[in-house]
């Protein structure tokens, strides 16, 4: 007689996210501090509806041609962006000509050896401000399949694996950029997500094949950022007070831990 035993269940692969050192300030969704800080913080107004995002993409000075049609296809993910050039204005005068102009946040790129390399946005009025570097950055044109342009239509927004409170900080300042009522009619979806603290953005439309199948199509651009300080307030090189820099000799002590 022959006894065919079950075969053990396979183990969980090990990986980095899985082995990731706990951070003692992730976010629990029932957590009522959390809960009200939130309804109380600098995106308060966004969340409550009662202010709509009005958002200025500018650049360093005289930026390149990649770089002015990198702001050019960012602008038309955001809905309600306006690119605009410096001309050697700085960013000290810039961040008042915003506020009487009703813009609700500022994006910054700035570039080296005419390539886009970092993004500086500026939650307005009272902040905070982010700096973050940016990496492979990739146009519209040089996406293999891509879809066909953008259109006026507002996007749905996810937002991945922010999960600590300096997460979540980053994750509303992101959502803040977008309105709130997406138009499902125009299928697009704009992506911020983090894994291992770097964030990923890409732009999509979804198209239905049939009832059961859907396919997706990148329409650019994308760009990869990762967080390098938040900062209370507008942006203030000398005198501004930072929530969080990032320090690697002593925060990459580890490959297991991450901070967004």
């Amino acid at each position: 007689m022959f006894y065919f035993l079950k075969a053990p269940p396979k183990p969980v692969p090990k990986t980095i996210e899985n082995q990731r050192v706990y951070d003692e300030t992730t976010v629990d969704p029932n957590d009522e501090e959390v809960a009200l800080d939130e309804a109380t913080d600098e995106f308060a107004p966004y969340f409550n509806r009662q202010t709509v995002p009005k958002i200025l993409i500018t650049t360093s000075d005289r930026p390149r041609g990649r770089t002015v049609r990198f702001c050019e296809q960012l602008s038309q993910c955001i809905p309600n962006s306006h690119v605009y050039y410096r001309r050697g204005l700085a960013l000290k005068r810039i961040i008042p000509q915003c506020m009487s102009r009703d813009f609700t946040d500022l994006i910054v790129i700035n570039e080296d050896r005419k390539i886009p390399n970092g993004l500086v946005l500026s939650h307005l009025p009272d902040g905070p401000t982010a700096h973050f570097k940016m990496s492979s950055v990739r146009l519209r044109k040089e996406i293999k399949r891509k879809g066909k342009s953008p259109t006026e239509h507002q996007p749905e927004v996810i937002l991945n694996n922010f999960t600590t409170r300096l997460g979540h900080s980053i994750g509303r300042m992101f959502a803040s950029l977008f309105p709130h009522d997406p138009q499902f009619v125009g299928r697009q979806v704009a992506t911020f997500h983090n894994q291992r603290d770097y964030i990923f953005f890409r732009f999509h439309r979804y198209i239905f094949k049939n009832e059961k199948k859907v396919a997706i199509q990148e329409l650019g651009p994308r760009f990869t950022l990762k967080l390098r300080s938040l900062q209370k307030g507008t942006f203030d090189s000398k005198f501004g007070e930072y929530e969080w820099i990032h320090k690697r000799r002593e925060m990459d002590t580890s490959r297991r831990k991450f901070h967004l």
